[in-house]
């Protein structure tokens, strides 16, 4: 549908695929592999994700040939470019083995459920179980309180860090985003903190 839609209306579609790799069920499909797509969208990627490269300040576009040129002055008057060991490390990230990568993301499914699984079991507390990345975006309006509200309290009160629902707009109203990025043993802890504190008000 999204794709008809830019073709129809002569739209280029940005399409950030860094989780492109990072998912637990189902396979990625790339909005540039439909029909006519791929002259009509911008993919941006990089190594961060996958490849735990975080803080290397290190990714890639793919673009419509009429594109490169404005944007590699683009990137060259913005920021230069990336150092040379950081690029070295790309190189051996995309050509070296990737079972470190697929052990990485099995690792994170099993977090997810230490997570979601946790969460379900607060009362007042839904939560839908991601098809990839590595948050979990559980709706919290049983709780009676507001996303800001409980995030902030939820911080303050018991030592857990999430963000209000609403820092990704008006659709995030009632939710909060928690990050199971971090240990198993660390999760757990932060999942028995929030269900001891929402059982404290209620």
């Amino acid at each position: 549908a999204l794709s008809k839609l830019a073709k129809e209306n002569d739209i280029t579609v940005l399409s950030d695929e860094i989780y492109s790799r990072f998912l637990y069920e189902g396979t990625h499909h790339s909005i540039a592999s439909f029909p006519d797509m791929i002259g009509r969208t911008i993919i941006l990627d990089g190594y961060s994700k996958t490849y735990a490269m975080t803080g290397w300040r290190i990714g890639y576009g793919i673009f419509p040939e009429d594109l490169v040129e404005p944007i590699s002055r683009l990137v060259t008057n913005s920021v230069s470019c990336t150092a040379s060991f950081t690029q070295r490390a790309a190189i051996e990230a995309t050509e070296g083995p990737q079972e470190d990568s697929i052990l990485m993301v099995e690792e994170f499914k099993k977090r997810r459920s230490i997570v979601v699984d946790g969460l379900n079991k607060i009362d007042g507390i839904t939560c839908a179980v991601p098809k990839g990345a590595f948050y979990a975006f559980p709706n919290i309006e049983g709780t009676g309180m507001t996303s800001s509200e409980f995030a902030n309290r939820v911080l303050e009160e018991a030592g857990v860090a999430m963000l209000a629902g609403e820092s990704f707009g008006v659709y995030g109203t009632g939710y909060i985003r928690i990050s199971f990025a971090n240990s198993a043993e660390n999760l757990i802890q932060a999942i028995d903190r929030i269900r001891k504190f929402v059982e404290s008000k209620t």
